[in-house]
């Protein structure tokens, strides 16, 4: 009896046993048919495999290798368009688009204000300025 999924083939094993008493179920009428041994043994294999689903990452998260990848970054978390970034930062619209396209550089003074107003890492921005 599998108590816990450690591998992905232990995760397939009990996918197939899940899926026989779903097919059973299923021809049988519903849930109901399924005799209570097999409804319980249904329900905890079901449970296993939400487990062991959920503690696999869905994605990698790429991590921000320059600052305008940064800038976005953040502007999604906080759920910013970048007109309401550039009234944030206190830039025209155009400026921080230009810096968001890696078309100018940042100056001390937007340096400070990424740091202030977005929490950017300074040391992050010294890297990539």
């Amino acid at each position: 009896m599998i108590t816990k999924i450690r591998t992905a083939a232990e995760y397939e094993q009990v996918m197939q046993i899940i899926e026989g008493y779903l097919q059973k179920a299923t021809q049988g009428g519903g849930f109901h048919s399924l005799p209570k041994a097999e409804s319980a043994e249904l329900q905890r294999l079901s449970l296993l495999a939400e487990t062991w689903e959920d503690s696999i990452p869905l994605l990698p998260i790429k991590q921000p290798e320059n600052l305008p990848e940064m800038i976005e970054l953040k502007m999604y978390q906080l759920k910013l368009k970048q007109k309401d970034l550039s009234v944030l930062l206190g830039i025209p619209p155009s400026r921080l688009s230009e810096v968001l396209k890696g078309k100018r550089k940042i100056n001390l003074d937007l340096a400070k204000r990424l740091h202030e107003k977005l929490e950017i890492d300074a040391g992050f921005i010294l890297r990539c300025a």
